[in-house]
C-alpha cells in the first residue's frame, strides 16, 4: 500500500519527537530543546484563538491541527516539575501516548491535503460521461468573483426579482450577512419599473427594512440610468444600529428622516454645557431644501421629553438648526435683578431676562427714532408690576425722568414710585400726566440746544437741554374706559405716541388686554408697537393667537401657548391612585415667564426678578431725575404744573354746572379753552370706542 509523503513524514516526526519530548526536560532541564517546545505550544494556543475568532468554517479542523503542538508543550511543562521521571514513569508514558495519539490522528497531513489520493490498490471507478451544464441565458459567464457567481445562484433561484440579474455582488467587511448588488434590467433597454424593497427582502430572508434600493448614476466603463439599480441589504447593519446607533445615525433615523421632526437634517455635532445644565445639538438643512421645517411635538418625543415641559427649543438660523435640551426648564429659574443688568449699554439696550435658549433677552431706553415706547401685557398675578419696575429702573439708570400713574392702588407700585419723579393713582392723576406730555412736546419743541437751534431728541447729539421722559401708564385700558375721562386719556396717549419720541418723551403702557376692542385704537397700538420692544407674559392659551395678531405677528409666528407649570409633574401617580391619596398641588411657576417680541417671530423669555421683601434700593440710582427749572415755569404758565391728586379744580375740564345758570351777558367761568392749552373735553361723549363706554354714556344722558 502506498502512504502519501506527508502521512510518513508526520508518522517520523512524531516517533522521533516521542523520546526526545521525554528525556529533555529530564536529563537536560536547561536545554534550548524546552524553550523550542514551549514556543511551538503558545503558537499552537495562538492558533486556536484564531480559529476561535474566525467567521469562516472549518473551526474544529484547525483547533484539532494545532493541538499536537500545545499538548507537547503541556507535557514538557509537567516533565520538568516531576521528580525524576515521575511516578511509574509518567514522562514516557506522556510522550508515548502523544505519539500514538499523533501517529492515529496525524492532524497536519489529513487537514493540509485537498484532494485524498486513493490507494493505488483501489480499483478505479469507471467514467461516466456527465452533461455539460448549459451556460444561462439570462446571465452568460463573464468571469465574475466566487461570492457574485453565488449570488447570482441565488437571485436566479428566487426568480430574478424584478426581471433584473446580478451584474456584481460585493459583501460588507465586517458583516456576515451585509451585502450589495449591482442589478441591471435582463432585457436590454428596459427600464426597472417592478423591483420593491419586499422582493429583495424576501430573497435574501430579511426584513424590508434592511433593504434599499439607490439610482445608478452613469460611470465610465458602465452604464447606467433607469435600467440599472443598486440595491444594499444590511440586516446585520440593521441591528446594530438599531441596538447602539452612532449620533449621526439616531438623527437620520429618529429626526432627519421623512416625517421626522426636522425632515432632510443632517446631524452636525452634540456639544453638552456641564455649567449652564444643557445640551445643545446642531443640524444641518441642505440649502435646496429651503427653510429648516421643525415638528417641535415630534422633536419633544424624540428626545423623550415633553413638549410643554419647557425644556426643549428651537432656533432656525438659516439652514441651521440649533436643538437646546434643558435638564430642567429655564423659565422656572430666578434670575435676580442686578443695577449691572439693568443698566443700558451705549446703544440703549439692557437685559429684561433670559431667553429660553439662554440668550440675555434685552429691552431698549431709546431708539434710532428717539425715546422708545412700552407695552407690557399679562393677566393679574403674571409678573407685570414686577417687569415694569425693571423697566423703570433702566430709564432710571439712564438718566432719564419717570413718572408713574396707576388707575388703582398698588402695593409693589407704590413702591416703585418712591424712586421715580410723580407717582399717583387713578384716572384724574393718569390725565394730567398727560395733558403734561402732551404740553412738554410744544414747550420742547421750542428749546434750543447748545449749538442755538432746534433738533429733535437724540441720545447721540450733545447739547440737548432736557433730559428723556418716561411716563408709566398701569392698567391703562382701565382708566381709558372711565366715564368722565377716559376718551381724553385716549386721545393724549394716541397723540404722545405719535410725536413724544422726537421729544424724547416715551409712554410705557401696561394692561392686560392690546384689543382694539378693549378700548385700545389701532393708531395707539400700532405707534406703540414700533417704537418699543412689546413683552406679553403669561396668556391663557385661548387669547395666543388673538394676542400676537393684534401685535401684528404673521399666523406662521404665533407660539404655542406656555405650559401652566415648569416644574416636572411629580412621579408615583398610580401608586397614589390606588391607594386613594390626592394629587400634590401643581406648582405655579410661571409668573414672569412670556414672550418678548423684537423681531417677527416671539421668543419665550422669563424677567429678571425683583425682590421687593428683600428691597430694591440696589437697583436704582442714587438720585432721582426731574425737568428742568425753565420746563417747570412753562408748566407753571400753562396751569398744569401742581399737585396731581387734588381734586378737580374749577374750570379744569370745562364750564362748571352753575355758570351755565347765570346772567347771558356775564363771562362763563373757565369759558373757551381747558387749561393748559387743548381743544377736547374729558367728557366728550361722541368718542365711543368699547361698548362699556357707551353705557357709561347711556347712563350720563339718563342720569342713572
Amino acid at each position: 500500500m502506498s502512504v502519501p509523503r506527508s502521512v510518513a513524514l508526520e508518522r517520523t516526526l512524531y516517533t522521533l519527537a516521542a523520546p526526545v519530548l521525554a528525556a529533555a526536560p529530564n536529563l537536560y532541564p536547561d536545554s534550548p530543546v524546552n524553550t523550542v517546545v514551549q514556543l511551538a505550544g503558545a503558537a499552537g494556543v495562538g492558533g486556536w484563538f484564531l480559529a476561535y475568532k474566525s467567521d469562516e468554517s472549518g473551526t474544529g479542523r484547525k483547533v484539532l491541527r494545532w493541538s499536537p503542538l500545545v499538548a507537547a508543550a503541556a507535557i514538557d511543562v509537567a516533565a520538568r516539575h516531576t521528580i525524576g521521571w515521575g511516578p511509574w514513569c509518567m514522562d514516557a508514558l506522556l510522550a508515548a501516548g502523544w505519539a500514538a495519539a499523533g501517529l492515529l490522528v496525524m492532524p497536519f497531513s489529513r487537514h493540509t491535503r485537498r484532494r485524498h489520493r486513493p490507494a493505488l490498490a483501489a480499483p478505479a471507478p469507471a467514467p461516466q460521461l456527465q452533461p455539460a451544464p448549459e451556460p444561462s441565458l439570462a446571465q452568460p459567464d463573464d468571469g465574475a468573483d466566487p461570492f457574485t457567481r453565488q449570488v447570482r445562484q441565488l437571485w436566479e433561484s428566487r426568480g430574478m426579482p424584478g426581471r433584473t440579474i446580478v451584474v456584481k455582488a460585493t459583501p460588507h467587511p465586517g458583516m456576515r450577512h451585509d451585502l450589495s448588488l449591482l442589478l441591471r434590467a435582463s432585457e436590454a433597454g428596459r427600464p426597472i419599473t417592478g423591483l420593491k424593497e419586499e422582493d429583495v427582502a424576501a430573497a435574501f430572508e430579511v426584513d424590508a427594512t434592511d433593504v434599499h434600493i439607490e439610482e445608478v448614476a452613469r460611470q465610465h466603463g458602465r452604464g447606467g440610468g433607469p435600467g440599472w439599480k443598486e440595491v444594499h441589504v444590511t440586516p446585520d447593519l440593521s441591528e446594530r444600529r438599531r441596538e447602539a446607533p452612532t449620533a449621526h445615525e439616531w438623527w437620520a433615523d429618529r429626526i432627519g428622516a421623512v416625517g421626522g421632526a426636522v425632515p432632510g437634517s443632517e446631524f452636525v455635532k452634540e456639544i453638552r454645557d456641564e455649567h449652564r445644565k444643557v445640551t445643545h445639538y446642531i443640524a444641518q438643512v441642505p440649502d435646496e431644501m429651503g427653510e429648516p421645517r421643525v415638528n417641535k411635538h415630534t422633536l419633544a418625543a424624540a428626545l423623550k421629553t415633553k413638549d410643554d415641559e419647557g425644556r426643549l427649543f428651537v432656533t432656525v438660523d438659516g439652514s441651521q438648526v440649533l436643538v437646546s435640551l434643558w435638564d430642567s426648564s429655564p423659565l422656572a429659574a430666578v434670575f435676580p435683578a442686578t443695577r449691572e443688568l439693568l443698566t443700558p449699554d451705549k446703544d440703549g439696550r439692557w437685559v429684561t431676562g433670559y431667553l429660553g435658549n439662554g440668550q440675555p433677552a434685552r429691552n431698549r431706553v431709546y431708539t434710532d427714532r428717539g425715546a422708545a415706547h412700552g407695552l407690557f401685557v399679562a393677566p393679574s398675578g403674571g409678573g407685570k408690576t414686577q417687569l415694569m419696575g425693571l423697566h423703570i429702573a433702566a430709564d432710571a439708570l439712564f438718566g432719564a425722568v419717570v413718572w408713574l400713574a396707576a388707575e388703582a392702588p398698588d402695593e409693589k407700585a407704590a413702591k416703585l414710585g418712591q424712586y421715580t419723579d410723580r407717582y399717583g393713582v387713578g384716572a384724574l392723576y393718569m390725565i394730567r400726566l398727560l395733558r403734561v406730555l402732551d404740553a412738554l412736546m410744544e414747550i420742547r419743541g421750542e428749546m434750543p440746544w447748545d449749538d442755538g437751534k432746534v433738533h429733535d431728541w437724540d441720545p447721540g447729539h450733545p447739547g440737548c437741554p432736557y433730559r428723556m421722559l418716561s411716563a408709566y401708564l398701569d392698567e391703562f385700558l382701565s382708566a381709558a374706559r372711565n366715564g368722565d375721562y377716559g376718551a381724553e386719556i385716549m386721545d393724549l396717549a394716541e397723540r404722545v405716541s405719535v410725536k413724544g419720541r422726537k421729544y424724547g418723551i416715551g409712554i410705557k403702557v401696561a394692561g392686560q388686554s392690546i384689543y382694539v376692542q378693549d378700548g385700545f385704537t389701532q393708531l395707539l397700538c400700532e405707534n406703540l408697537r414700533e417704537n418699543c420692544i412689546p413683552v406679553v407674559l403669561k396668556v391663557a392659551p385661548k387669547k395666543v393667537g388673538d394676542m400676537f395678531k393684534a401685535l401684528g405677528i404673521p399666523p406662521e409666528y404665533v407660539p404655542e401657548p406656555l405650559p401652566r407649570s415648569f416644574s416636572p409633574a411629580e412621579a408615583g401617580r398610580i401608586e397614589r391612585v390606588m391607594r386613594g391619596e390626592p394629587e400634590p398641588p401643581a406648582n405655579s411657576n410661571t409668573g414672569g415667564a412670556g414672550w418678548i417680541v423684537e423681531a417677527k417671530q416671539p421668543d419665550v423669555l422669563r424677567t429678571l426678578y425683583m425682590d421687593f421683601k428683600a428691597g430694591i434700593d440696589d437697583c436704582f440710582p442714587g438720585t432721582i431725575a426731574t425737568l428742568t427749572d425753565h420746563e417747570i415755569r412753562e408748566l407753571e404758565a400753562r396751569d398744569l404744573w401742581f399737585d396731581w391728586t387734588e381734586p378737580p379744580r374749577p374750570g379744569e375740564f370745562g364750564p362748571e354746572p352753575g355758570d351755565e345758570d347765570g346772567d347771558d351777558d356775564a363771562p362763563k367761568k373757565g369759558s373757551g379753552k381747558r387749561r393748559g392749552g387743548g381743544g377736547k373735553s374729558a367728557t366728550r361723549r361722541d368718542a365711543v370706542t368699547s361698548p362699556r363706554q357707551a353705557l357709561e354714556a347711556i347712563k350720563h344722558l339718563s342720569g342713572v
